[in-house]
């Protein structure tokens, strides 16, 4: 079967199409065949070596983090699925392999896909839908009706679903966004938009209750002083809280990925309790019932999935170009 899979660390050269032994369903697993794959910046994380440390790869590694596909066979223990259903999957952490013709992935992690889009399209919910739902959720920041929510560069794919799913939750939306993405969110259900290239979050008068940080960077520490105390603070892009890694280390080098999160983040979060504010970095899991009520809400017409655009699999190192250069509004799809 032909993939794209990693042949050592590095940039864009670092990533080849190989033709590689197929993938079997054994117990409780399904093989999917892809339809499309989506891409994200964690991919280009993952190309770089950034987790090198915590979870080294063997080569060659095949890459990517969500597919769609159709049920080519399952294996014994597996009844959810059967072999022709269409199905939406993020697949492990550790195991990556969307970047593949055949992908053989548990069955947990396998949810029905949207019959409303087309299954390419489909491609692009699993990654971005996962973490925006679970980072608003019970066990991080618990978004209620309630609350004033921030999200900040909310135009990507995970800020477009984020602020849909905290619509329909009933909160008060607040994104920041370069004019261009402006209606696009407005669209989306943002009831104010803070134009981060003409003011900080902090210059206005604005006081939040709940802030889901998807940019990082100098940003983050500014956003403390505009979120109420007792407040949260959820992060995607800043430095990693405590606990915080240990799924995405190998057993060995957990203690070491404990010690490295304390360390990187000492300074944001002590400067969060001084402003009364609880600080979280978060990394999204797998959850195929997750993934099966976001397909859900996808046809019930309460939930789009946002496309940037779609590459077909010999023009992968294009579709690659459009993720890094940071213009996509939306998901980039490689269609196999």
């Amino acid at each position: 079967m032909r993939a794209l899979a990693f042949t050592r660390y590095g940039g864009p050269e670092a990533l080849s199409l190989l033709d590689l032994p197929a993938p079997a369903a054994d117990p409780g697993r399904v093989l999917i065949r892809t339809a499309a794959a989506g891409l994200n910046p964690v991919d280009v994380l993952q190309r770089s070596g950034t987790f090198k440390a915590l979870a080294p790869y063997r080569f060659p590694k095949i890459a990517g983090n969500e597919l769609s596909g159709t049920v080519e066979a399952v294996g014994p223990g597996v009844d959810a699925v059967a072999p022709g259903d269409g199905v939406i999957v993020r697949v492990d952490t550790a195991e990556l392999g969307a970047f593949a013709e055949l992908v053989s992935v548990a069955a947990e992690h396998v949810a029905p896909a949207p019959t409303s889009i087309p299954l390419v399209d489909a491609a692009g919910l699993p990654l971005a839908g996962l973490t925006a739902q679970q980072a608003l959720g019970s066990e991080h920041l618990a978004v209620t009706a309630r609350d004033r929510l921030l999200i900040t560069g909310a135009a990507g794919g995970v800020g477009q679903i984020a602020v849909q799913l905290a619509r329909i939750i009933g909160a008060d939306i607040t994104v920041t966004a370069s004019p261009a993405g402006a209606d696009l969110l407005r669209g989306l259900g943002a009831d104010h938009v803070i134009d981060y290239r003409a003011r900080r979050v902090s210059d206005g008068p604005e006081r939040f209750t709940k802030v889901l940080d998807l940019v990082g960077g100098d940003g983050l520490e500014d956003l403390l002083g505009s979120v109420e105390r007792g407040g949260r603070v959820v992060t995607l892009s800043g430095p990693p809280s405590p606990g915080s890694l240990a799924d995405v280390a190998v057993p060995a080098r957990r203690p070491f990925a404990a010690l490295a999160a304390r360390l990187q983040s000492r300074g944001i979060r002590g400067r969060a309790r001084a402003a009364g504010v609880s600080y979280e970095f978060f990394l999204m899991h797998p959850d195929g019932a997750g993934l099966a009520e976001l397909a859900r809400l996808v046809d019930a017409g309460r939930l789009t999935v946002p496309i940037d655009s779609r590459f077909a699999l010999a023009d992968h190192r294009e579709a690659f170009a459009r993720l890094e250069s940071r213009h996509a509004k939306g998901k980039v799809l490689v269609e196999f």
